[in-house]
């Protein structure tokens, strides 16, 4: 039997940007994020890959439901609705901490450093959970 493509493109689509998160957001852990031009790099890197996987799975999920797929569609669906409410309750949280530290708040600066580390985990376990849902997603229905 042949896997499905459509589930299998999705699925794949889905990856490009939270493997390049998980590879990329790293980086920061080696940089102070009391250095405004680090922590507004950092935030538009979050803000980016929250909208980009929205985006992805948007498209993942009509395209899967057009096949008929509405399990694996709803799942997709599922992975991009958490995208857009975690990118505005992330971003939010962010904002606050910068113009906490920039107000001389000496804790921001580690509010900030946990918002990452918890931005870093929240896109490893959805990645994950994508990666181990793959053999159940591909395979013709």
């Amino acid at each position: 039997m042949m896997p499905d493509p459509v589930a299998l493109f999705a699925t794949v689509v889905l990856l490009f940007p939270m493997g390049y998160f998980l590879l990329a957001a790293p980086a920061f852990l080696l940089v102070s994020l009391d250095v405004p031009p680090v922590t507004q790099l950092l935030r538009g890197m979050f803000s980016s890959y929250f909208l980009m996987v929205a985006i992805a799975g948007a498209v993942g999920m009509v395209a899967v439901a057009m096949t008929g797929r509405l399990v694996v569609a709803i799942g997709i669906a599922l992975i991009a609705a958490f995208a857009v409410w975690a990118r505005r309750w992330f971003l939010q949280r962010w904002d606050a901490q910068l113009l906490a530290r920039d107000a001389g708040d000496a804790e921001a600066v580690r509010r900030l450093r946990r918002l990452h580390w918890g931005g870093m985990l929240c896109n490893a376990v959805q990645l994950v959970v994508l990666v181990g849902s793959i053999p159940y997603v591909v395979t013709p229905h």
